[in-house]
């Protein structure tokens, strides 16, 4: 995904994305450890995409936090 994507989900949206992107490295972890996969690049789309969405998430925590204060 884009990080404009990411950009217009909520908080909880991205924590679920978040949850989501990391089970599906799991399972890619798994399926290379045992040969089965197939398609190797993404696995590097789905670091970088976790990658996307801590920033964009630590993004919105601070711009939220500085809000309040």
């Amino acid at each position: 995904m884009k990080a404009a994507e990411f950009r217009d989900m909520s908080l909880d949206q991205l924590d679920d994305q978040l949850v989501k992107l990391k089970k599906e490295q799991f399972n890619l972890r798994f399926q290379r450890a045992s040969g089965q996969l197939e398609n190797t690049s993404r696995f590097k789309e789905v670091r970088r995409d976790i990658a996307r969405v801590m920033t964009i998430a630590t993004e919105k925590r601070a711009a939220g936090a500085g809000k309040d204060a």
